[in-house]
């Protein structure tokens, strides 16, 4: 897989479609915080989107907008508009269908959020703005085409409806943050932003491939292109971390998974992900983690005496340092 599916991945992420918003006149509707990320979709229409210490913004026709962070935030048809409530507007049983509201016709958007794994959920979101608002450009086809399938599915009531839409909302987040990542105007660190650099993409994607080769900064400058300095400046400027820093925290974000989902011991764990002994590797992620790979596996489930396999848990990853 590529880095970001890789991360993807590692972050259990779910899609949810909680259904279409059709609204006229003048209308206004504030929501309370959230967990993961939320998204809406522009069908028809424009709105106003205030997100709580951000400056707002008016999303239009073929547009987008992603909530990573949970803040409280209101959508509305004009600024000076008062927003209600979205439990005043909400049935008492959501259907996830398409709500009308004022008598719909002037605006239609289709939301829905993604759940992420707990405490993991920082390595995407903390690298995200607030608010990020993805613009109708040249390559936004496939998006406009997802959320146009979307307001279809909902509207149509057909078998496996929800399913359907539910895929199509995951392909909208990665699409939006393809698009989000190429029309970037601003310089920002962090892994994601790294990945629109193919030569850095490459190295990263080279980690995450083979946590457990024994990579130095001159054989990943080598798979970058790049000469050894140029390499490990250009990734720390783009990163945040050295390459080394980052391999250790990929490897130790593996660790954890694999300390909650598999009957893996230390050792076997340890030497997967390049570590010539079980003390190494404990070692490095006690550093990391701030806990030893038996204290986090007892916190999320427990392990048996030395040597003995672990046992799988729902574990979380209190690590938000892989910006």
């Amino acid at each position: 897989m590529d880095p970001l599916s890789d991360v993807l991945a590692l972050l259990k992420l779910r899609s949810y479609v909680s259904g279409g918003f059709d609204a006229g006149g003048d209308w206004g509707i504030s929501f309370g915080p959230h967990d993961g990320i939320k998204f809406h979709a522009v069908v028809t229409g424009s709105c106003w989107v205030s997100v709580e210490g951000e400056a707002p913004l008016q999303v239009k026709a073929g547009e987008c907008f992603l909530l990573p962070r949970g803040r409280p935030f209101r959508v509305a048809s004009g600024l000076s508009v008062e927003p209600v409530h979205v439990s005043q507007v909400l049935p008492p049983e959501p259907n996830g269908r398409i709500l009308t509201y004022n008598g719909g016709g002037d605006y239609l958007s289709i939301g829905g959020y993604f759940t992420l794994s707990e405490g993991q959920a920082e390595l995407l979101l903390n690298v995200l703005p607030p608010l990020v608002h993805i613009r109708d450009q040249p390559g936004s086809a496939t998006l406009r085409w997802c959320v146009e399938r979307m307001r279809q599915e909902l509207a149509e009531r057909q078998p496996g409806d929800f399913i359907v839409a539910q895929q199509l909302a995951t392909i909208v987040l990665v699409q939006g943050l393809r698009l989000y990542l190429s029309s970037r105007t601003t310089e920002e660190a962090g892994w994601l932003f790294a990945l629109a650099d193919k030569r850095l993409l490459a190295a990263i994607a080279a980690m995450h491939g083979a946590p457990g080769e024994r990579w130095t900064l001159q054989t990943l400058a080598k798979v970058a292109g790049m000469s050894r300095t140029a390499f490990a400046v250009t990734f720390k400027e783009a990163v945040g971390v050295t390459p080394i820093e980052y391999l250790t925290r990929w490897r130790m974000l593996q660790a954890a998974d694999r300390l909650t989902t598999s009957r893996q011991s230390l050792a076997e764990i340890g030497s997967a992900l390049g570590y010539e002994s079980e003390k190494s590797f404990s070692t490095a992620f006690k550093r990391v983690m701030s806990c030893s790979p038996r204290q986090y596996a007892r916190r999320q489930g427990g392990a048996g005496s030395d040597g003995a396999p672990l046992r799988t848990g729902n574990g979380t990853v209190p690590f938000a340092r892989l910006r």
